[in-house]
C-alpha cells in the first residue's frame, strides 16, 4: 500500500454486505491506496456495524431523529469523518438521501451503489421496477452522489440478465453478487487513477 493511503468512510443502514465485500477486498490486497478507516450507521442495530468491528474498523451510530435538523445530524456525521481524515465516502446500503452538508463537504467524493442500470429504475425497489417493466437486462451502477436521487455521474456498471421466472429475490441476489465486485472496481478506479468529469461522463486517464 502507498505511504499515503486514501482514507475511506463507509455509511450503512443494514446488513453491510457491500461493506463486508469492500473490507474483504482490502484485506486481500485489492487496493493499492484505499483504506477503510471508519464506518457510520444511522441505525445503531445495523449488522453492518458488527461487520466493521469484526474487521477492527472504528464503528459509530446515532439516529437522525435525535438531532434538531438534517443539517445538524450531518454535521455530527462530518465531525466523525473528519476525525479520521476521510477523503471519500462510500454509501453501502445507506438508506437516506444525502443532504446539503455532506454534499458540500465531499463534492464528487461520495460514491453510491445502486441495483439497476441507471438512469433506469432509480430509487427504492429497483429490482421490482425492472421486473414490472419487463426489462430483459438489469444490473448495478456505482455513481457519484449529488443532490438528485441516484442521479450523479456514473463511474462503473455491470449488466445482469433478467431470467425467465425471476422473482425480486432471485434477481436481487444475482445483482448483489455483481455489486460486491463492482464497488471494489470503482474504489480502485477513483483512488488509483486520475479522473475528471466531462459533462456527465467520468473520464479516467
Amino acid at each position: 500500500m502507498s505511504a499515503s493511503p486514501v482514507h475511506l468512510g463507509v455509511l450503512v443502514s443494514g446488513r453491510g454486505s457491500n461493506l463486508e465485500a469492500l473490507l474483504s477486498a482490502e484485506r486481500a490486497g485489492a487496493f493499492d491506496r484505499a483504506r477503510i478507516v471508519c464506518v457510520f450507521s444511522d441505525a445503531p442495530e445495523a449488522r453492518g456495524l458488527d461487520v466493521a468491528r469484526n474487521f477492527r474498523v472504528a464503528a459509530y451510530a446515532f439516529r437522525p431523529r435525535d438531532y434538531p435538523s438534517k443539517a445538524d445530524y450531518e454535521k455530527a456525521v462530518i465531525s466523525i469523518l473528519e476525525s479520521h481524515a476521510v477523503e471519500y465516502l462510500m454509501l453501502a446500503g445507506y438508506m437516506r438521501i444525502v443532504g446539503a452538508a455532506l454534499l458540500a463537504r465531499y463534492p464528487l467524493r461520495i460514491l453510491n451503489i445502486h441495483p439497476s442500470l441507471l438512469p433506469s429504475f432509480p430509487g427504492l425497489h429497483a429490482q421490482r421496477q425492472a421486473l414490472e417493466h419487463g426489462a430483459r437486462f438489469s444490473g448495478c451502477t456505482v455513481h457519484f452522489a449529488d443532490a438528485g436521487v441516484d442521479a450523479g455521474p456514473i463511474i462503473a456498471q455491470r449488466v445482469v440478465p433478467v431470467l425467465p421466472g425471476d422473482t425480486e429475490d432471485t434477481l436481487s441476489a444475482r445483482i448483489l453478487e455483481q455489486e460486491h465486485q463492482l464497488f471494489t472496481e470503482a474504489v480502485k478506479l477513483v483512488t488509483e487513477r486520475p479522473w475528471e468529469i466531462h459533462g456527465r461522463t467520468v473520464m479516467f486517464s
